[in-house]
């Protein structure tokens, strides 16, 4: 997910689209919690989303096996402001923040572990 192009050719396809971002910065305020201290996982969920679970367990897992990385889970639904200013088009899409909620990364669709972890080494 680039920000451009045509987003609904896949529609119904959970594919891991990766892309880089625009260098927003988030803080605290935008996501609910404080910043890893090495990097950040966002992801933006919603309630029936059975994608959005698997994610969850993958970004948990690979925060916890890398230190300084926090995993931070938004609901889309709670936080409309936030998705659209991001321009999150469907759940799951995950951003990976820098060490100072810089956005380096963004992916919609189910991650690989592999894929997460090869996306925080342009954060950490």
């Amino acid at each position: 997910m680039n920000g451009g192009g045509d987003h609904n050719k896949d529609e119904g396809r959970e594919a891991y689209v990766a892309g880089r971002d625009t260098g927003r910065r988030l803080g605290a305020t935008d996501i609910g919690q404080g910043l890893g201290e090495r990097a950040t996982l966002v992801q933006f969920s919603s309630a029936f989303c059975q994608p959005c679970r698997a994610t969850r367990r993958v970004l948990a897992d690979v925060a916890s096996m890398i230190p300084g990385v926090a995993h931070v889970e938004i609901d889309a639904e709670d936080h409309l402001e936030l998705v659209r200013e991001l321009r999150v088009l469907k759940t799951p899409t995950v951003l990976v923040l820098d060490a100072h909620g810089r956005v380096v990364r963004r992916a919609a669709g189910q991650p690989r572990k592999a894929d997460v972890i090869a996306a925080l080494g342009e954060a950490v």
